[in-house]
C-alpha cells in the first residue's frame, strides 16, 4: 500500500498531489477542497518521519494561506458574481411560484360539497353517465359519481370559470361544518337562502327558484286536502328534513303531531309510505323526483290564499360561500351573469331535464 495522501489543495484548472509538490497553478486560484491525509501505517526510518512531518508543516501552511485567498476572494467580483447568480436564481424561483399560484388562482379547482342524496338536485350513481348519457362528475374519494340539477349547473360553471369540478359528499347535517374546515370551498345543495344562514355563509343571487308543497299517502286520510287550514285540529303526524327551512313551517300546522324530523328527504317519503308520518313538507322538485318511483304517494300544492306563510326563504336557492370568502363568491355570481343563469324559465327546464335523468335506485 503506497502513501495514499489525499488531494486537499486543488487549483481551478488542475490538481496535483502534495506528495508531487507545489500545484502550478497556486496563488490567487488556490481552493480548499474537503476532505484529509493519511500515510501508510508501515514503520519508517528517521528521515521518513522528517520528512513526513516536514510535509505537514506545509500542508498547515498552504491550507492556511488557501483560506487567507477564499476570505479575501469573497469581497472581490467572484463573491459578487456568486450572490448575483444566487440571487437571480431566487428571484426566478420567486417569479416561479408566483406563476404557479397565478395559473391555481386563474384556473384549479371548483370544490364543491353537496349531499348527493337529495334528488333531483344531487345524486349518487354507479356509472359516469346517466342514462341520458349526460355526464357525471366522481365522486371526491370514492368509486362512485355524482349528477342532478347542482351538479349540472356546478359544471357550467366550474367551465365557465375555466376550473376543474371536484365533488365532495357530505352529510347534510354537517355540510357548513364541513366547508367551514375547509373540506370544500361553497355549497351547492339545494340549499335555500334563509336570514339565519346568511349571519354565517355568504351567498350568491339565486340559481334555481323552488316551489313548496306536502306529501301525503295516495290514499290516505289527506289526499283531498286543498289547503293548510283543512289539517287544522286533525293531529295529522308531520315530518321533514332536519336542518332545513321547512321545519319552522311545521308549527304552522294547527293540531299537528311533530315526531322525528329525518336526515334525508329519502327517509321522508319512506315514513309517509309506511304510515309513520302522515305528511312530510318538501319542495316540489324533490317530490316529482320521488314519485317516480313511489307510486303510493301523491304531491298537494296548497292553493295560494290559504297555505304557508314566511317560506319565501327556501324558495330561493342559492351558492353558499365561507362568510368571508367574498372572491369565490363574487367569482361564481359573476360566471352565472356571464352564462345568463338568471332565468327561471331555463332553469325549469334544466330541472325537468335532470329529472328524466335520474337512475330508477334515486
Amino acid at each position: 500500500m503506497s502513501n495514499n495522501i489525499v488531494h486537499i489543495v486543488r487549483c481551478k484548472k488542475t490538481y496535483r498531489c502534495l506528495k508531487c509538490g507545489l500545484c502550478k497553478g497556486a496563488g490567487k486560484n488556490l481552493q480548499v477542497l474537503t476532505g484529509a491525509f493519511s500515510i501508510n501505517k508501515q514503520p519508517s526510518s528517521g528521515w521518513q518521519e522528517e520528512e513526513i512531518m516536514k510535509r505537514k508543516n506545509l500542508i498547515a501552511v498552504l491550507l492556511t494561506a488557501a483560506m487567507t485567498m477564499t476570505m479575501l476572494g469573497g469581497c472581490g467580483s467572484t463573491g459578487d458574481k456568486t450572490v448575483k447568480a444566487e440571487t437571480t436564481e431566487a428571484t426566478e424561483g420567486t417569479e416561479s411560484a408566483d406563476t404557479e399560484a397565478g395559473t391555481e388562482k386563474e384556473g384549479g379547482k371548483l370544490r364543491v360539497g353537496m349531499e348527493c342524496a337529495y334528488a333531483p338536485f344531487n345524486w349518487t350513481q354507479d356509472e359516469p353517465t346517466t342514462p341520458n348519457g349526460s355526464k357525471a362528475v366522481p365522486i371526491y374519494g370514492t368509486d362512485y359519481y355524482a349528477y342532478g340539477y347542482d351538479v349540472a349547473v356546478a359544471q357550467k360553471l366550474a367551465d365557465e370559470m375555466g376550473m376543474e369540478l371536484e365533488i365532495h359528499k357530505v352529510e347534510w347535517s354537517s355540510i357548513g361544518i364541513s366547508m367551514d374546515a375547509g373540506d370544500y370551498d361553497c355549497i351547492i345543495a339545494g340549499m335555500g337562502r334563509t336570514a339565519e344562514r346568511e349571519m354565517s355563509y355568504s351567498f350568491t343571487d339565486p340559481y334555481y327558484y323552488r316551489d313548496n308543497c306536502i306529501v301525503v299517502k295516495k290514499d290516505g286520510p289527506y289526499a283531498s286536502v286543498k289547503g293548510l287550514s283543512e289539517l287544522a285540529g286533525t293531529g295529522c303526524k308531520v315530518t321533514t328534513q332536519l336542518g332545513t327551512g321547512w321545519i319552522p313551517l311545521l308549527d304552522q300546522i294547527e293540531g299537528a303531531e311533530t315526531g322525528s324530523n329525518y336526515e334525508t328527504t329519502s327517509e321522508c317519503f319512506m315514513a309517509v309510505s309506511n304510515g309513520v308520518a302522515d305528511l312530510c313538507i318538501i319542495d316540489v322538485p324533490t317530490a316529482e323526483s320521488a314519485l317516480l318511483t313511489n307510486t303510493d304517494l301523491a304531491i298537494i300544492k296548497f292553493d295560494e290564499n290559504d297555505t304557508f306563510t314566511g317560506d319565501e326563504e327556501m324558495v330561493n336557492v342559492c351558492i353558499a360561500t365561507r362568510k368571508d370568502d367574498t372572491e369565490l363568491r363574487d367569482k361564481l355570481q359573476d360566471a352565472m351573469t356571464a352564462i345568463g343563469w338568471n332565468d327561471k324559465t331555463v332553469m325549469d327546464e334544466l330541472m325537468n331535464e335532470v329529472i328524466g335523468e335520474q337512475p330508477a335506485a334515486n
